[in-house]
């Protein structure tokens, strides 16, 4: 097989070729005067087995171009199969109709990465369930439960756990961490007056002198999380951690972050860290290139990948 990178996330796709032994294919993203991409692919790829790595994060709209470039590119220097690695899927959060004459656009970003040439997709954590299905082509979500409860299990083995959910949306993703760390769960129930702005309601579980791990899947302004926390320890919590799968981490997040009360926020590499992040006192990275390598090398092999979290 033959692994392709895009810009948005270099040092991943590196840890990710040196998990499998490989090296990146070389390739080279251009850009015209007028801010146009131009990909070229320095190798020969006909029928080869081609993976390429790219997460659609800041900038969406200048990655989710070049990712959809490269497949084109790709698909017409006759790739026998090319697959989209898309660690973190941008525009996931679009994925119903929130009101009248609005748009469904993880549908469409679906099928822009169908139509410009991939014959299957590979991301993690994703949004919500159904944008599986707004695909055409096979996908395979990728889960971060394994790499956190490896973590928390490590970092607070013997404490009194209880993992939360910061709203009913994120319920079967923190059960599933609660379910393998054998930890109570509790459910904050808040009520968003509009996007971006949310206020904590109520807490449905039992907090009081427990160390509590909130779970999510994104944390773009950190209003959500640093609201929860403030209302876990209102709650008598003895202490509020948050494991979070992709750090968007948008606008002033990270000075909201370590303002707040969370002792610390664990994120994923699916989004590179921007020097605020790897500045930050309490946020943390934690690597699933090899679990990304494992994922590819199965898919290459005709494996399954789905017995990586039985």
């Amino acid at each position: 097989m033959k692994i392709l990178a895009g810009n948005s996330n270099k040092p991943l796709a590196e840890a990710i070729v040196a998990c499998l032994h490989l090296q990146l294919t070389n390739a080279s993203v251009k850009r015209f005067s007028d801010m146009e991409i131009f990909v070229e692919i320095h190798e020969n790829v006909r029928g080869e087995d081609v993976f390429v790595i790219q997460s659609t994060s800041y900038p969406a709209n200048d990655n989710l171009m070049e990712l959809l470039i490269t497949l084109d590119a790709l698909r017409r220097a006759s790739a026998r199969r090319v697959t989209a690695v898309i660690p973190y899927y941008g525009y996931a959060r679009q994925d119903r109709k929130t009101g009248g004459r609005t748009p469904i656009t993880a549908k469409l970003v679906a099928n822009l990465i169908t139509q410009a040439g991939a014959g299957r997709v590979l991301s993690m954590d994703l949004h919500s369930g159904q944008i599986q299905g707004f695909f055409d082509i096979p996908l395979d979500n990728l889960y971060s439960a394994p790499v956190f409860t490896d973590d928390i299990q490590e970092k607070y083995k013997g404490e009194n756990l209880v993992i939360v959910s910061p709203d009913v949306g994120g319920v079967v993703r923190a059960r599933a961490i609660a379910k393998r760390i054998h930890a109570d769960l509790a459910i904050i129930d808040k009520r968003r007056e509009k996007a971006g702005v949310s206020e904590v309601m109520n807490i449905i579980g039992e907090v009081k002198d427990r160390k509590c791990i909130l779970v999510d899947d994104i944390v773009d302004s950190a209003g959500t999380l640093c609201n929860a926390a403030v209302a876990l320890m209102n709650e008598g919590a003895k202490s509020v951690s948050a494991y979070v799968t992709h750090g968007v981490l948008s606008g002033g997040a990270v000075g909201r972050v370590t303002s707040s009360p969370l002792k610390e926020l664990v994120i994923t590499d699916s989004i590179q860290a921007t020097e605020a992040v790897r500045l930050a006192d309490n946020i943390r990275q934690l690597s699933i290139a090899p679990l990304i390598a494992e994922a590819i090398k199965r898919i290459s092999q005709e494996a399954s990948v789905s017995s990586l979290f039985e």
